[in-house]
């Protein structure tokens, strides 16, 4: 009796454990993501600033 309440603490700890891996898991993609969408508009907000300093000279 004592042997199943054992499995059964071990399953429910190994299945929270699982889960919290699946939201880290998101949150990192969520991060990159986020990290690649903010390189992309640092690097469109420079072009911009360099053609409006490239467009004067001419």
């Amino acid at each position: 009796m004592k042997l199943s309440k054992i499995y059964l603490l071990l399953t429910v700890c190994l299945s929270a454990l699982l889960t919290g891996c699946q939201v880290i898991e998101s949150i990192f993609k969520a991060g990159v993501w986020a990290g690649v969408l903010m390189v992309a508009v640092i690097i469109g907000v420079l072009i911009f600033i360099l053609r409006m300093f490239m467009g004067r000279k001419q």
